[in-house]
């Protein structure tokens, strides 16, 4: 018999960023655990091509498009989803991207691009549906951090330092929305093998780096996250609340590896 806390019938669930890599394997576990889910992104394409997947699994959704630098999208996001599922019980904030360079001479605008995106977008998402969440008095939140919330990766200071106010961040929210019925967490994902990094993990230096640190041996998965994911948004974590899951294969763990 399954264990019932972790399923997510009659739950919605609003992923943004939620049509690429990370975004669209937990929109599917969502969908899969039970949920209604709002895969939402910039693209209308990758919108309706997400929805038909969500509505093949079986799962009911919508198509609405988002852009977290847009705090009018999000809003609108949220009345779409509220029109037709009277509720939003689970967020994740998935939109983010990255952008290498030496930090001495990193553009000042592609540093505030990047944080208006993963920082400042992740807060408008938390504040546009943290509000309904806390009228309601129930709800979840799940925040991408990453593992340069913790450690540093080679010219990547921009990534790195909005994704460790990223982990700031679910750690305020949590203490201030918890008392209120709003469990605030993140995921912190290892390196895990996307459509836009391949070539990068494969062929180069840096990719078998990032290999050796990872005690697996191998790179992640992006289903590997869903379990995360669905344990969040669940209320089998009930009680989780202000923690940042690594899923990493160990690579925070590793010291030396040969």
């Amino acid at each position: 018999m399954p264990y019932e806390k972790l399923s997510l019938k009659n739950r919605t669930a609003v992923v943004i960023g939620g049509t690429t890599g990370i975004g669209r394997a937990l929109a599917l576990g969502l969908a899969e655990a039970g949920a209604s889910v709002v895969a939402s992104s910039r693209r209308s394409s990758e919108v309706e091509n997400v929805a038909k997947e969500l509505e093949q699994r079986g799962a009911r959704t919508l198509r609405e498009v988002s852009d977290v630098t847009d705090r009018g999208s999000l809003q609108r996001l949220l009345d779409k989803t509220l029109e037709q599922f009277d509720k939003v019980d689970i967020l994740v904030n998935c939109a983010g991207f990255t952008k290498r360079g030496p930090t001495l001479d990193f553009a000042e605008q592609d540093w505030n691009a990047i944080f208006d995106c993963n920082l400042n977008g992740t807060l408008r998402g938390c504040q546009v549906f943290g509000r309904h969440m806390l009228e309601r008095g129930y709800g979840r939140i799940i925040n991408i951090a990453s593992l340069s919330t913790y450690v540093a990766l080679l010219e990547v200071a921009a990534y790195g330092a909005s994704k460790a106010a990223v982990g700031a961040l679910t750690k305020s929210l949590a203490v201030e929305w918890g008392p209120r019925g709003v469990c605030v967490n993140a995921i912190a994902p290892g390196v895990f093998r996307t459509q836009l990094n391949s070539a990068l993990l494969d062929g180069t230096d840096r990719g078998r780096e990032l290999k050796l640190r990872t005690p697996m041996r191998r790179f992640g998965d992006v289903e590997e996250l869903v379990g995360a994911g669905i344990f969040l948004a669940s209320e089998a974590a009930s009680f989780v609340n202000g923690e940042i899951l690594t899923v990493d294969g160990g690579f925070l763990a590793s010291g030396v590896n040969q």
